[in-house]
């Protein structure tokens, strides 16, 4: 390996790894303001946030691993890039398919059960702040797929793609609520952004199992 090649890894484990640390915060958060407005947009947000940061630690690790015992040296059928890599798309199946499963039906009850109890300003910053960051990121793996292709970077430039949409659809339904919360319309509008994260959780949920199928 030369030594432009390990500077290269040593850039892109260090995007990672910051990716990871900034995302490690937004659950906290994002739980937090959940509690205070009850929102069912804020509490979807939330639980999507805890899988992704789930994601975002095993490719890192998986990410790390792999360079550390001398990737390049492994073809894509060595048997231990395959066991790591079936660890880490195990894990973020399962950690998608639950909360996305678990967001259906708090969208669902939602329906029927919606009444504003608090605030969403704080969640609405948040989220605002969490799509200009997300973007950032999905910008910079774009780029790094053009600079050297790599399986794992490919996989997290397609994961900040979808955190960009899904924080897009976050942000309108917090709006929505924070410009009119006593609007009729709302509580579907608050519904749907819940619906919306379960639908984009479970879709890439299965693309992963879909994918080891095929």
């Amino acid at each position: 390996m030369s030594d432009s090649d390990r500077t290269l890894i040593s850039k892109r484990e260090k995007t990672m790894f910051v990716s990871f640390l900034i995302s490690s915060v937004a659950p906290l958060i994002t739980g937090i303001t959940a509690i205070i407005s009850r929102s069912a947009t804020q509490i979807a947000d939330f639980l999507r946030r805890t899988a992704e940061l789930t994601s975002l630690f095993i490719s890192w690790w998986v990410y790390r691993r792999l360079h550390k015992v001398g990737e390049p040296e492994m073809g894509p059928d060595h048997p231990y890039r395959v066991r790591m890599e079936y660890i880490a798309n195990m894990t973020v199946f399962g950690a998608m398919v639950c909360s996305g499963i678990a967001m259906l039906v708090v969208g669902i009850g939602r329906l029927f059960t919606y009444k504003v109890s608090g605030s969403v300003i704080m969640g609405l910053a948040v989220a605002t702040l969490g799509l200009l960051v997300n973007a950032w990121f999905w910008w910079r793996y774009s780029f790094m797929i053009r600079e050297e292709f790599d399986p794992v970077i490919a996989g997290q430039q397609k994961l900040y793609r979808a955190k960009v949409f899904v924080d897009t659809a976050v942000v309108i339904a917090l709006a929505s609520v924070a410009v009119a919360p006593n609007h009729p319309a709302i509580k579907y509008i608050d519904a749907l952004g819940c619906i919306t994260v379960s639908a984009y959780l479970l879709y890439n949920g299965l693309g992963i199992i879909r994918k080891k199928v095929a």
